[in-house]
């Protein structure tokens, strides 16, 4: 009876808070400050959490810091679909996340070659920071699509783990390689143009393809965005749901279709420019911070807690 009450508090709680937060602009969440004092190291709590949380569904903060209340597993296996590195127990997000994932499979089975996704990581069952690899990924609204034809959804777990997706740059990411082909692109295309989408990471060379192949309304290139790394995969990343006033929203990208400044980045990968000399007498750079729970939205006590 004891834990019941107190789950109820808790949804109670996060609700009042969303309540409180839908008061501010979009751009200005609401956080409470119930966790400043706590120096508990975030993704050792977070990346060490196997289930969701008994609350409603709720991105907390920004993508690269925060959490998520309320989050649904993906289905391992799907029509169209498959999750890999099940290990990781990264097949979480946001219902709207789910949804997307699952949309965007259906378009890729109707590309020549494949039959749906191969889905990377999305979220931890609560978010926040995980134990390796991102810095984002933390609040239920992004994922890595694997940019390999998907062609055989019936692997094993094993099979999953041990498989990787196909390399699709040369020259450091400047250009594309042979692997790449008119369905990454549509895929992609696919993707930029659903408006759940805020924005699309992949390397600078696949953006400048796109800029060179796309005919008609170019406007999806917008939400393309050159980013490192980003060859195996493409990030996917969703807007703040509507009424979610707990979830701080991205700056959208600059006006235009952005393949000017994609062109930029292979210029300098192509041409890099000399590095300044070393100063001898530079201070050595202060070592990285880890994010603890105090850096996090108050709100996300809550959510590792329940």
């Amino acid at each position: 009876m004891i834990r019941i009450t107190a789950m109820i508090a808790l949804i109670a709680g996060l609700a009042a808070c969303q309540q409180e937060a839908k008061v501010a602009t979009a751009t200005q969440p609401v956080f409470s400050t119930q966790n400043t004092n706590d120096t508990r190291i975030a993704k050792q709590v977070f990346g060490n959490l196997s289930n969701g949380s008994n609350q409603p569904s709720a991105p907390v903060g920004f993508y690269s810091k925060g959490c998520q209340a309320g989050a649904e597993e993906l289905a391992e296996t799907g029509p169209t679909w498959q999750a890999m590195r099940l290990s990781r127990n990264r097949n979480w997000g946001q219902p709207q996340l789910v949804d997307f994932v699952q949309d965007l499979s259906r378009v890729a089975a109707q590309q020549p070659g494949w039959n749906g996704l191969y889905l990377g990581d999305m979220s931890q069952p609560r978010g926040g920071p995980m134990l390796s690899g991102h810095a984002s990924h933390q609040i239920g609204l992004d994922a890595d699509i694997w940019l390999k034809p998907a062609n055989n959804l019936s692997l094993s777990r094993t099979e999953r783990e041990n498989i990787s997706s196909d390399r699709m740059d040369r020259n450091g990411g400047a250009y594309v390689n042979s692997n790449w082909g008119p369905a990454q692109e549509a895929i992609i295309r696919a993707a930029a143009s659903d408006p759940r989408v805020a924005r699309i990471f992949i390397f600078p060379g696949a953006k400048v393809e796109m800029c060179k192949n796309a005919t008609g309304d170019r406007s999806w290139l917008n939400k393309v965005r050159p980013w490192y790394g980003h060859n195996y995969h493409f990030h996917v990343r969703l807007n703040c749901p509507a009424g979610s006033g707990l979830c701080a929203p991205q700056d959208p990208p600059p006006p235009g279709d952005g393949c000017a400044d994609a062109a930029a980045w292979v210029d300098n990968i192509v041409n890099p420019k000399p590095a300044p000399p070393a100063d001898p007498n530079a201070p050595k750079p202060a070592p990285k911070r880890e994010l603890t729970m105090a850096s996090l939205p108050g709100q996300c006590a809550a959510v590792a807690a329940n």
